[in-house]
């Protein structure tokens, strides 16, 4: 038994050595949007033009944004292109089989992405790499990420974005050796929106992504409050219930 403790807190403290690891990268703070309905509108409308055609979404349905205030031929309109129902699953334009050909294997289901990625930062992970392509002619699709290096998707959102380089600063370490430190990006060429704009595009992106993986996370946690008070009232009423109840028996 004793052995079997020690196993489980050495595996809990390598998971945890693992998860911290990985997510020691510094992250951009993800602006909380999930109360906007403008912003995640926006968002579904940037998934469906600069993800869906690699990135299916196949657990979510169209018709599931009415929830963000749309109508069906609003949804019809605006984020469906190829002929879909309002009532069909959100399938990528790309097949698998294609996309296994393009790329080695298929681009991954965003359904649950920043669930999935909730060790790393979840959302926060996901706004800080969005924002962080830069061009980087040593790699074949010509682009890479500092916050997911060699990174086997091309930058999704160039055309928003621009082209951006990385700017190196040489710092002096105190045994007379030097290091190169991230100091800040270089715009090389510019994109449709400018710096601002692109990062509260992304963060309407990341909202929207966030909202498809719980859609009902609000009612859930509204709800979930009103439990709680009703258990800590009902809790009193029971000590108090109990009290009066044994007060002649004692």
């Amino acid at each position: 038994m004793k052995n079997w403790i020690v196993a489980c807190l050495l595996a809990f403290g390598l998971i945890s050595g693992a998860v911290a690891a990985k997510g020691s990268a510094p992250l951009d703070q993800a602006p909380d949007l999930s109360n906007d309905l403008e912003a995640l509108q926006r968002g579904a409308h940037l998934f469906v033009n600069y993800c869906l055609s690699c990135h299916s979404a196949s657990f979510e349905r169209y018709k599931r944004f009415k929830e963000l205030g749309l109508t069906e031929r609003q949804i019809r309109d605006n984020l469906m292109f190829t002929g879909e129902r309002v009532g069909d699953l959100m399938q990528a334009a790309i097949s698998p089989a294609d996309a296994k050909v393009f790329w080695g294997k298929a681009a991954p289901d965003l359904t649950m992405i920043t669930r999935s990625r909730a060790g790393s930062g979840g959302t926060d992970y996901i706004y800080t790499m969005l924002r962080s392509y830069y061009r980087d002619d040593t790699v074949a699709h010509g682009w890479n990420n500092k916050a997911f290096p060699t990174i086997a998707m091309p930058n999704p959102l160039w055309y928003l974005q621009g082209e951006r380089r990385p700017v190196m600063q040489t710092v002096a370490g105190p045994d007379g050796s030097s290091t190169q430190v991230f100091a800040g990006w270089e715009q090389v060429t510019p994109g449709t929106q400018s710096p601002e704009e692109f990062d509260r595009s992304v963060a309407e992106l990341v909202a929207f992504l966030d909202w498809m993986a719980e859609p009902a996370k609000d009612q859930r946690q509204t709800l979930g409050i009103f439990v709680l008070l009703f258990l800590a009232g009902f809790t009193v009423l029971a000590w108090r219930l109990n009290k009066e109840y044994w007060k002649d028996i004692k």
